[in-house]
């Protein structure tokens, strides 16, 4: 039995600000993954702001598959030392 995969569309309209994954048809064949906070949706194109704070357009039409995802967990700083807030260790 090999691997079967099933193309979803979670994402809508009503998602603005929440961070999601789209996957998008290239017109040379082929797909992309693009990932971020969902911007702008008017006229069938949606804006979405990446990880670097680059904007991406991308077309509703394009969109073979999508789904919401955890925002991304905020980056620790160098010399946390995995400690929490108050000073004491992380396990």
């Amino acid at each position: 039995m090999g691997f079967v995969s099933r193309f979803t569309t979670e994402v809508t309209a009503q998602d603005l600000g929440r961070r999601a994954t789209l996957r998008i048809k290239l017109p040379e064949g082929g797909f992309r993954d693009i990932v971020g906070v969902l911007e702008s949706w008017q006229d069938g194109i949606i804006q979405v702001r990446r990880r670097d704070g680059s904007m991406t357009e991308v077309t509703a039409d394009a969109i073979v598959a999508s789904k919401i995802v955890p925002q991304q967990p905020p980056r620790r700083g160098r010399g946390a030392g995995g400690r929490t807030a108050d000073g004491g260790l992380v396990e």
